[in-house]
């Protein structure tokens, strides 16, 4: 009977993990909460910030993408279901996320990234190895990636046109719910990695990051 439980809740997770997957690539999300910038009437931006704005929008849409996939691959492979639940719904929390920036690049006339569907298989896969490596370094592997986005996300606000309010909104929610998300993953007992590691992980990150802001 255990035996039969356990596949039964391998599987659903299996399923749930497709389908975060066919909605993460393919868009389509609906938000939970409000929209952040739904106050802050549409500004006229000239070409040149335009472009900016949509470029880092597009990598922080990048980032979420990347960020549910991990979710998924790291749920998935965890023996311990309410660590798994957990996880499930840190990620269901970020769909907000993808939603926002999917609506705002809408109002910008922009797109999200092409490499949509690479960015998700290569992150993915990083949180299902993660999770092979047992919870603590899981969870330690989760709390540095979303140190790194919430750093990330702060220099972008920075970056932002001066006249772009409706995306420095979005990012400020956003950065708040990084920040949650990894104070949960030490509160579950993650493990703090390696300085090689951390600096791989970034490394890897800004490669992500130079790709995405183009294309």
């Amino acid at each position: 009977m255990s035996g039969s439980a356990r596949h039964f809740t391998q599987f659903d997770q299996g399923i749930i993990a497709i389908d975060a997957m066919v909605k993460t690539i393919f868009g389509g999300h609906q938000p939970s909460r409000p929209y952040p910038a739904e106050s802050y009437p549409e500004t006229t931006l000239t070409t040149l910030d335009q472009a900016k704005s949509i470029a880092l929008m597009r990598v922080n849409h990048v980032g979420e993408v990347c960020a549910q996939a991990l979710y998924q691959g790291q749920a998935l492979a965890t023996k311990d279901t309410d660590l798994a639940k957990t996880l499930q719904l840190a990620s269901a929390e970020e769909i907000d996320h993808l939603a926002w920036l999917e609506r705002r690049l809408v109002a910008l006339s922009g797109r999200t990234s092409y490499l949509n569907p690479v960015w998700y298989v290569g992150s993915w896969s990083l949180g299902f190895f993660a999770g092979c490596l047992g919870d603590e370094w899981s969870l330690g592997f989760l709390a540095e990636t979303e140190y790194q986005v919430t750093y990330h996300l702060e220099s972008y606000m920075q970056k932002l046109p001066a006249a772009d309010a409706a995306s420095y909104a979005i990012m400020q929610v956003m950065r708040d719910d990084e920040i949650a998300h990894a104070d949960m993953a030490i509160e579950h007992g993650g493990r703090p990695l390696p300085p090689l590691a951390k600096k791989c992980m970034q490394g890897t990150a800004d490669i992500m990051k130079a790709i995405a802001y183009y294309c």
